[in-house]
């Protein structure tokens, strides 16, 4: 199965060794990771780069790196993966993000959540996907929308140690097929 997606202005597509170093330029970004505990290591941001990619083998669908058609520059993440065990929506699949900072606000993450969305209904017959994120986190919330997704509950995400006002996320979510 090819996994490549191509929209208007990116390529979804497998990672590549190259795209480790900015990868881990950006999950050390703490205005990046804000809504996550703590920026990343370099030795856990490659670990999280090998562990998206290999999704695709272990799943069928995973976490594309994401690169711009126009200068052929790695800006960050979006595809799908497992939802965490232990919160709402546990067993379903999830579309994410997460984007280089020079990246916001140009409809990035729109535009290859978008991609992923249709990938999931199309080519792996899903009838829902989830999105989760912590109930702060505003600019991911509007993607969420933006995508036709809606909440379906909030919760106390168990990864996320109280008292941290990261705990309390919420849940999206959207069923096939998605409108064109």
């Amino acid at each position: 199965m090819d996994f490549e997606v191509r929209t208007d202005r990116l390529v979804l597509r497998r990672w590549l060794d190259s795209d480790r170093e900015p990868f881990a330029r950006l999950n050390a970004d703490a205005e990046v990771m804000r809504f996550f505990p703590a920026p990343l290591t370099r030795e856990h941001s490659d670990d999280l780069a090998a562990r998206a990619d290999a999704l695709f083998d272990v799943h069928g669908y995973g976490l594309w790196a994401v690169e711009r058609l126009d200068t052929g520059e790695f800006i960050g993440f979006t595809g799908l993966a497992p939802m965490p065990e232990g919160i709402p929506g546990s067993g379903g699949v999830e579309v994410g993000w997460r984007l280089a900072r020079s990246s916001w606000g140009k409809g990035f993450a729109t535009e290859a959540a978008t991609a992923a969305l249709f990938w999931a209904f199309a080519e792996l017959a899903l009838t829902e996907v989830n999105s989760i994120t912590a109930v702060s986190n505003i600019r991911s919330r509007r993607v969420m929308e933006r995508l036709g997704m809606q909440v379906a509950d909030e919760f106390d995400h168990p990864r996320v140690p109280e008292p941290s006002p990261l705990r309390r996320h919420v849940r999206y979510t959207i069923a096939a097929p998605l409108p064109r």
